[in-house]
């Protein structure tokens, strides 16, 4: 990999994290999902694909977007 192509997730596959949509509109079923994979940064921003049992698909979510967890893991 080319210097200043890596990228630095914050947090990884496996962890637990909330999720907190940046938007209004973006209905969420729970706050605690779970990091599936790391995606490649787009617009600046670092991607996950993250994973709640409350629901049957999987999200793309923001680093921005995740916080660490307040519950146990």
């Amino acid at each position: 990999m080319a210097r200043g192509q890596a990228s630095i997730h914050k947090f990884k596959v496996g962890q637990m994290v909330d999720f907190v949509p940046s938007k209004s509109g973006v209905p969420a079923s729970a706050r605690s999902y779970k990091v599936l994979s790391l995606l490649p940064t787009e617009g600046g921003e670092r991607l996950y694909r993250i994973k709640t049992i409350a629901e049957a698909f999987e999200r793309i979510a923001r680093e921005s977007e995740l916080l660490r967890t307040s519950s146990p893991v």
